[in-house]
């Protein structure tokens, strides 16, 4: 399923490339041509008025895929590593797809897209579809349509779904609310225990993975990050992050890594720790399109008079501004 015409089915008629007949991209995306996925992606990231189209002819194929979250510092081999995992994915004949969130430009909104170019191993394999997506300025690591793409994947019937993050700080911490089982990836010389333990972003990893783990230093890493993890209170049954070893650039410890999600996911299954979390995901997702939609709407007032209003009587202390809130959410119906 990769994102080459080479790849679409025989059968497979008809342009894609400007579609908007939603079910039958939906149709065409399940048959596995990749070009409908693409363009169901490209809607989604669009923001295209199609948009809850897609959404309602994908949710039924909501949460059949196993989706795993790759982030860490630029430079710790994050695009290397979801390489060698998606072959080793495809080794045990699962479909992969691969959401790669590519930085962009605060000046042109555009981004390189090279984590595509470092997975053009896959690029001719049926069974694998690789997307990479601008962030296009939203924080968190993530793309605001990540997880609507997330669900283009699900529907056109990925059996594991990587998404890796841009290169991020001890803050961004977005993916772990997006995937079931989310790797935290480091690199010898990151810093001592006590930076360990400040970094907001350690404390998200399912599975920490020390890559680049023949270089000098990797054992004081692994030492601070099992420090860090002992330091943490959990309670009888509550899991306790793996620590794992890495050279992917010479695809070893890949296996490891594929256990120990493997791993992860019977504990989520075991203690149904994995429809807690995708149900969390849900709600995340109706929240984000809520607040959306009132973002739109307090927009539209702006070209009124009753925004402006409420502002002047705010800056003249005639008002409050939580009493002003309160009459422009009444101005919208909520």
């Amino acid at each position: 399923m990769s994102e080459t015409i080479e790849n679409v089915p025989a059968t497979a008629t008809g342009p894609v490339r400007r579609s908007r007949d939603v079910p039958m991209l939906v149709q065409r995306a399940r048959a596995g041509d990749p070009r409908a996925v693409a363009r169901l992606i490209t809607l989604v990231e669009s923001g295209d008025e199609v948009l809850p189209q897609v959404a309602a002819a994908l949710a039924p194929y909501a949460g059949q895929a196993q989706v795993v979250g790759l982030t860490g510092s630029p430079g710790v081999g994050k695009s290397t590593t979801t390489n060698e995992l998606v072959r080793a994915l495809r080794a045990r004949g699962h479909r992969v797809g691969v959401l790669a969130i590519d930085p962009s430009s605060p000046f042109t909104g555009g981004a390189i897209l090279g984590d595509r170019v470092r997975m053009q191993d896959h690029a001719t394999d049926p069974g694998v579809y690789i997307r990479s997506m601008s962030s296009r300025g939203h924080l968190g690591g993530l793309s605001a349509a990540t997880p609507q793409a997330v669900r283009v994947l699900e529907g056109a019937g990925c059996d594991v779904v990587l998404v890796e993050t841009v290169g991020v700080g001890q803050a961004e911490v977005e993916v772990a609310s997006l995937a079931d089982t989310t790797l935290v990836l480091l690199a010898p010389g990151m810093g001592d225990a006590i930076q360990a333990v400040k970094a907001g972003i350690l404390e998200i990893a399912d599975v920490f993975v020390v890559n680049k783990a023949d270089r000098d230093g990797a054992d004081a890493t692994v030492r601070d990050i099992q420090g860090m993890i002992a330091l943490g209170e959990r309670g009888p049954g509550e899991w306790r992050p793996q620590v794992v070893r890495s050279i992917a650039a010479r695809g070893e410890g890949i296996d490891d890594i594929a256990a120990a999600i493997d791993k992860h996911r019977g504990w989520l299954e075991q203690h149904g720790e994995l429809r807690r979390r995708r149900e969390a995901r849900a709600a995340a997702e109706i929240e984000a399109i809520a607040l959306g939609v009132l973002r739109d709407r307090i927009g539209s007032l702006r070209d009124g008079t009753e925004l402006p209003t409420l502002a002047a009587k705010v800056a003249e202390g005639a008002i409050d501004p939580y009493a002003a809130a309160d009459e422009l959410l009444s101005q919208l119906g909520t």
